[in-house]
């Protein structure tokens, strides 16, 4: 008898994107117009972190500020917006077109909490900085109950 091993964890939002990741890479490498969103590209990040902080770094060089959007709950960053890309010459066709265009989106899912009341961001020479303050484990939040 063979026996299988298995994880329990609690990152299944983690589990979960790797394996809509997987899924539609796989769809996207057999045929290239196939994709779960409606974003034609993902954005490249860094993420790293310290004791108190969470750091992202985004590269989407080109896209204007008000093309783009940042969205922040405490436990996800969606970094979204469009790339508007110059048209080709008329009389020309392209030789190379490794540059991706139009609508973008990126959804990174935290690990640990984070205060989002305490949120910076600026974009900089093609790159989206985003400073995100960890929210305490110890801190609370009391839900009042009602009674009917």
């Amino acid at each position: 008898m063979e026996y299988i091993k298995i994880r329990l964890t609690d990152d299944f939002d983690d589990l979960e994107s790797r394996l809509d990741r997987t899924i539609s890479d796989l769809f996207h490498s057999m045929r290239p117009g196939f994709s779960f969103s409606k974003a034609a590209w993902k954005p490249q990040l860094d993420v790293y972190e310290t004791a108190e902080k969470i750091y992202i770094i985004a590269e989407i060089a080109g896209v204007e500020k008000e093309d783009l959007e940042l969205e922040i709950n405490p436990r996800a960053v969606r970094i979204f917006g469009k790339r508007s890309g110059a048209p080709p010459a008329d009389n020309g066709k392209y030789r190379l077109a490794e540059i991706q265009y139009g609508p973008f989106e990126r959804v990174l899912y935290l690990r640990t909490p984070v205060d989002t009341e305490n949120v910076t961001a600026k974009y900089k020479n093609g790159f989206l900085y985003i400073d995100l303050n960890k929210r305490p484990h110890s801190q609370k939040q009391k839900i009042p109950i009602n009674i009917e």
